[in-house]
């Protein structure tokens, strides 16, 4: 869709991930006055850049965004290139306005308007929607710095393939979903690998597999904000920034191989050292520590002390036009899924367009 040139809009979304293409598929089919920025040169670029391996945890039957089904064998994982293409047609399909290579350098508020700066472009909006997903800053301790030079360290968000691990031994940082699969594949390529990390425990095979649906219903219905065990659950994964394991089975990661060890608390002489105070001699350290969230580009007062948003369901009550969408366990336990964020953002669009019409 074509994007014009001017700079007042009634809606502005940051970020054409799925959850900015999901709300913002609400809003031009409500003919709102819509734009939606993004840093990416191309739609479903940070899906492109992931490992080579990467596919969804989700059958593509329960992978699309609203109003789109996923192409393809309803009973295949996608990989992340298929998912790429996926938004990037339904983008195209519903004719979302997206300006491309457009990074959000700083939003404020002028009045009762939103004003974000972008380089030199500067854009206002009455209501914004804040969508850049939870993948934001990779997660590393400081000490990382005083590790020998000689050992090769990678974060999953540059990793894409074994060939970048050199010969010997791999130290798997974070034995969450994404330390799971790329300790796996590192040990299938040969290499003696240490997994280090609290056991997250594991989602029932019987829900993974023969009852998708229902692990479904309760991703999205039963584990919410809205309930005692999801609210627990919640807390639990801000708390740790990881959640159970879905594909990967423990036994499966004892079958590779692979040693399961402490937690990583340090450096000694250039070693890394584990909470037991054993230090490992190993040839890369793999960091799936996980990712944390960076809204320093917002200038306004929203946020509680450990960086989150104050909201209600993606609601920001003390900046009334001001939503978000894609956060981590923002109504449920599915909420950064595609499942989950077409959910989220059916409830977000409803109360933009409500605004609008208030507004009048």
């Amino acid at each position: 869709m074509r994007v014009s040139d001017k700079r007042a809009f009634r809606v502005i979304v940051i970020g054409a991930g799925q959850a900015g293409l999901a709300i913002g598929r609400h809003l031009v089919e409500a003919g709102v006055d819509l734009l939606v920025l993004d840093a990416a040169s191309r739609i479903g670029e940070a899906w492109r850049r992931r490992w080579d391996s990467l596919r969804l945890f989700t059958a593509a039957e329960f992978a699309g965004l609203p109003g789109f089904p996923f192409p393809g064998d309803p009973n295949a994982f996608p990989s992340k290139d298929e998912t790429a293409d996926y938004l990037e047609e339904y983008a195209r399909r519903f004719q979302v306005p997206v300006r491309l290579g457009t990074r959000v350098d700083a939003l404020d508020r002028n009045g009762d308007r939103y004003v974000l700066t972008a380089g030199d472009s500067r854009f206002e909006a009455e209501q914004v929607v804040i969508a850049t997903g939870p993948y934001q800053a990779a997660l590393v301790p400081g000490w990382a710095a005083d590790l020998d030079t000689r050992i090769a360290q990678i974060h999953s968000r540059e990793y894409r393939n074994p060939s970048q691990l050199p010969a010997g031994d791999v130290l798997v940082v974070g034995a969450g979903n994404t330390g799971a699969e790329l300790a796996l594949e590192a040990a299938r390529a040969g290499h003696r690998v240490w997994l280090s990390g609290r056991d997250v425990g594991q989602v029932p095979s019987f829900l993974r597999i023969s009852n998708a649906r229902l692990f479904w219903f309760l991703a999205t219905r039963v584990l919410t904000v809205s309930t005692r065990i999801g609210r627990k659950l919640r807390a639990a994964m801000r708390a740790h920034h990881s959640g159970p394991l879905v594909r990967i089975r423990s036994k499966e990661i004892l079958a590779a191989g692979i040693q399961r060890v402490k937690r990583v608390a340090g450096c000694d002489a250039g070693r890394p050292v584990l909470e037991d105070g054993r230090v490992v001699d190993v040839a890369s350290v793999l960091w799936c520590s996980g990712f944390g969230i960076d809204f320093s580009w917002v200038r306004l007062p929203i946020f509680a002390p450990d960086g989150y948003p104050m909201h209600d369901q993606g609601r920001v009550p003390s900046e009334p036009g001001l939503y978000f969408v894609g956060l981590p366990f923002q109504r449920s336990l599915a909420s950064t899924t595609l499942v989950g964020v077409g959910r989220d953002a059916a409830l977000v669009a409803g109360w933009i367009l409500e605004a609008l019409r208030r507004s009048l």
